[in-house]
């Protein structure tokens, strides 16, 4: 038996390095089923695993078994009712690419990825890219919402690679770790990740002019290895984020500037919708809290919309 990291996945086969750097193509053997979580993929990249050689000339093997993850971030499947799909797994970071146009990624979604994040307390960069599209008018609301996301407590990084702005920063922020990158298709993951690491020559597509929309690129997360102990894990861009394994007693914890209030309510199982004497609508209404902020909350309390 050998130790090996998922650096690959294609739905029922995955790539596996083991510790010299030998990659094999593995597959689980039967039906694997984690305990407590239904996914349509048991096994995601970054997921260390203990397999065995089956066949060398092929270069196959059989997948026996799964670490206990640190951490993972999952989504709600589009295909099956009450499963979620694991983006990542065992990740120091994420990084959510947003675009306020051409594609424009709305504030309800950059939300729910950062709950999705803070439930395992996994450090989350918004990095707003194509910078060098925006009008000032742009440019004068893309600063107003760094303002917000920086008074919350998270880092944002301005991108443009066609224009070489922020490539450096971006380069700082992946050193050394292994890093999720995230947003919906067409905010220019593979433009981006290519600037500062060419060698990798990611595939990437313009965006449709006739449906604002991108067009997918990435058809299976990937791990790749930028430096020695630097890895991003590029996924397929997402149409929308459902939120999975958090109970709406749990949502408010997952927003840093509700969860410095959750002790100052009246009662200890406010909600934050209609309850008397709720700290976290008082600091709405003073405007201490963001109403966009509060609204992407309602929306996830209501299982609304998850492209909102």
């Amino acid at each position: 038996m050998q130790q090996g990291l998922i650096i690959r996945s294609t739905g029922s086969w995955y790539d596996i390095r083991n510790a010299d750097g030998h990659i094999y193509q593995g597959r689980l053997k039967g039906k694997f089923k984690i305990k407590g979580l239904k996914v349509t993929n048991p096994i995601a990249v970054g997921d260390r695993v203990t397999f065995a050689v089956e066949d060398e000339i092929e270069n196959t093997a059989i997948i026996s078994d799964i670490a206990q993850r640190e951490n993972y971030i999952i989504r709600q499947s589009v295909h099956k009712t009450a499963h979620g799909h694991i983006l990542a797994a065992n990740i120091d970071q994420a990084a959510l690419l947003a675009t306020l146009a051409m594609p424009r990624t709305s504030l309800g979604f950059i939300d729910r990825f950062l709950v999705s994040a803070e439930s395992f307390r996994i450090p989350t960069t918004i990095v707003f890219n194509k910078s060098d599209i925006l009008n000032d008018e742009g440019l004068a609301y893309q600063d107003e919402i760094i303002e917000l996301y920086s008074r919350v407590g998270y880092n944002c990084l301005i991108t443009s690679a066609t224009e070489g702005e922020g490539i450096d920063a971006f380069r700082r922020l992946l050193d050394q770790k292994v890093t999720l990158l995230s947003g919906h298709s067409g905010v220019g993951k593979s433009t981006l990740v290519n600037a500062i690491a060419p060698s990798l020559n990611l595939r990437t597509n313009e965006v449709s002019t006739f449906a604002n929309k991108g067009v997918h690129t990435t058809t299976f997360a990937e791990m790749f290895e930028l430096a020695p102990d630097t890895f991003i894990i590029d996924t397929p861009g997402i149409k929308e984020l459902g939120l999975m394994d958090t109970s709406k007693e749990e949502i408010s914890h997952y927003f840093p500037e509700m969860r410095n209030r959750l002790n100052q309510c009246r009662f200890n199982n406010c909600l934050h919708l209609n309850e008397p004497g709720c700290a976290i609508k008082d600091a709405v209404a003073e405007g201490d809290i963001a109403e966009s902020r509060y609204m992407s909350y309602l929306s996830m309390m209501d299982g609304g919309d998850n492209r909102r």
